[in-house]
């Protein structure tokens, strides 16, 4: 092959790599690593929509099945606004919720939006723990040095 070649052909390949960081180094990206002996994430549901309550309760199921986790992390889930929804009794959702409580997650309800938009606390599951506030739950977990996870409702037709 003509030199004059071969130099452009190394120099439009060098040049393509420097504009894809990361791609040429691809074999040393590893995933994290959970060095920690404890780990707490708060989920925070305030969308009524059945979409977002799969959403939500699919991905702490993730977390709670994530092998590098196992037996290291506590979960909570927050209810506020709209998010009451998740825990209204027979909305089809109390056998993942009852599955979930027994592997240790706390599923809490802002007592705020109860009184807010007038539900009464017997149209709950019984199994759920009222808070005072979500605000203030899910501030106090923070400070705690728990992850915070809002996710977000899913777009129509995925």
């Amino acid at each position: 092959m003509n030199m004059f070649i071969r130099r452009a052909l190394v120099g439009a390949t060098l040049t393509t790599f420097a504009f894809l960081p990361g791609l040429a180094h691809a074999e040393d990206t590893v995933p994290a690593i959970a060095t920690q002996s404890h780990y707490g994430a708060i989920f925070q549901i305030d969308s009524g929509s059945p979409g977002a309550i799969k959403k939500t309760i699919n991905n702490i199921e993730n977390l709670l099945h994530d092998p590098r986790l196992k037996g290291k992390v506590q979960v909570e889930l927050i209810a506020n606004a709209q998010g009451f929804a998740a825990y209204v009794k027979n909305n089809g959702f109390e056998k993942k919720l009852q599955v979930l409580q027994q592997q240790g997650v706390l599923l809490a309800q802002c007592a705020n939006t109860l009184r807010e938009l007038h539900v009464d606390r017997k149209d709950l599951y019984p199994f759920i723990t009222v808070v005072p506030s979500g605000m203030g739950e899910i501030t106090i977990r923070e400070a705690q040095g728990w992850a915070y996870i809002h996710p977000s409702a899913p777009k129509p037709g995925l």
